[in-house]
């Protein structure tokens, strides 16, 4: 066909253009770009699949632990059923005290009883032992069973247990999430606030979000002037600022940590310091480490560089001659760094302190170490649920509203104070 239409005139220059086998010219070129593509795909899918396999499955399966609930539906088939016609008001009928005996006989047998027993206690204080002691001695309980179970235990006569068995017998739940924002259902199914003294997660997700701030100025306030320093000095005095600033990257971050702790604690260096200068009495030493001070200091030093080198890599690109010149059309010095050096460093403060922040609110091990009571983040609540109570659904609750929050900061940052859109003047 292109070579009628070559032959007879019609069709755009770029139709009747044909390569030297005779193929058109633009499919020649669109097979051509197909063919990059692909290799260009075959490069990078290695990577995909890394990234997939670390970093974006384990994140789906965190989000799908946080509300998956198949163990109620699964252990207690027959008690779900007979629950299904109950609204709620009192106690349940002889069925449903049936079913859970028969349910508990089975689950004993295979050894599920403990696994249900965990799960209900999540929602109920007590609900381990009440239905351990249950399962226990389900396969000896004769009818009536409503009578022999409140015998047993007087919590079966309390529509607790019952309102919780109904409502965590859906395949999905949103419980781990109500604990994570310290709230609960109360007997009626209604949402209330924890008491005071169980209400820690909205605190600390608070002071996780103030001490990343914190932190993040800090390390501005610290690596700015290093940064520029390093962009303006001398080629041999700026590499030897720069393996200083990197010296920490060389060291392990344990052995960092730890060395904190032997400056800061009320024995240690800093405190003996003052103390020969004359600052502090042997009496007053300063309480530097299991608190918030401390994790501020560590994370602060260990952080740092990752405010500094985004600093630096755009000082670097600065000419001098900007503020020379600046300050031959008659601006002083400060008019002349705050009107057209600062500005042009945006793009590395903006880059430097998202780099800090987001490692900052996700830290562990420094406040683990370090921080006591009041320098806890939620990152090590988190690992608490996972490694100590064995409460995943609420661990991954929480690393979810942990993720959506620090997504939800970044969203704001580039709509609202991102480096494209901030201006100072």
């Amino acid at each position: 066909m292109a070579q009628a239409e070559q032959l007879s005139g019609t069709g755009t220059a770029a139709d009747r253009l044909v390569t030297a086998d005779g193929v058109p010219l633009k499919v020649s070129l669109r097979r051509t770009e197909r063919r990059r593509r692909l290799n260009a795909l075959l490069l990078v899918a290695p990577l995909l699949v890394f990234i997939l396999v670390t970093f974006v499955f384990p994140i789906a399966e965190m989000m799908w632990r946080s509300v998956d609930n198949p163990l109620v539906a699964q252990t207690l088939p027959r008690t779900v059923e007979a629950l299904e016609g109950w609204n709620g008001d009192g106690l349940p009928g002889e069925e449903a005290y049936a079913a859970i005996v028969a349910d508990l006989a089975a689950a004993q047998e295979i050894r599920a009883a403990g696994r249900l027993a965990v799960r209900l206690n999540y929602e109920m204080s007590g609900a381990r032992s009440l239905i351990g002691g249950a399962a226990r001695r389900a396969d000896r309980l004769e009818a009536p069973y409503k009578q022999a179970l409140i015998d047993l235990n007087d919590r079966w006569g309390e529509p607790e247990i019952w309102s919780i068995i109904k409502r965590e017998s859906g395949p999905l739940t949103t419980s781990y999430y109500v604990s994570a924002v310290d709230m609960r259902y109360d007997e009626t199914g209604a949402l209330v606030a924890q008491p005071d003294y169980q209400q820690i997660y909205i605190d600390l997700f608070l002071r996780t979000l103030g001490l990343s701030i914190a932190i993040t100025l800090i390390t501005l306030l610290l690596g700015f002037p290093i940064a520029y320093l390093l962009a303006t000095m001398k080629l041999r005095y700026s590499n030897l600022l720069m393996i200083l600033v990197l010296l920490p990257f060389w060291t392990s971050l344990l052995v960092r940590t730890t060395a904190w702790i032997v400056l800061l604690q009320q024995q240690g260096v800093i405190n003996d310091i003052l103390i020969a200068a004359g600052l502090l009495s042997d009496d007053g030493r300063l309480q530097m480490v299991h608190n918030w001070i401390g994790t501020i200091i560590a994370m602060t030093h260990i952080l740092l560089p990752f405010m500094v080198l985004p600093l630096y890599s755009v000082m670097k690109t600065i000419p001098p001659s900007y503020m020379r010149a600046a300050r031959s059309l008659g601006a002083d010095l400060v008019t002349a760094f705050w009107k057209v050096y600062l500005p042009q460093t945006l793009p590395g403060i903006g880059a430097g302190a998202v780099l800090v922040f987001i490692i900052s609110i996700g830290y562990y091990i420094t406040p683990a170490l370090v921080g006591g009571q009041s320098g806890q983040m939620i990152s090590n609540l988190i690992a608490y649920h996972m490694q100590s109570s064995l409460n995943w659904g609420l661990a991954a609750a929480l690393g979810t509203m942990l993720l959506a929050g620090v997504l939800v900061l970044y969203w704001l940052y580039n709509r609202i104070v991102g480096a494209d859109g901030l201006r100072l003047n």
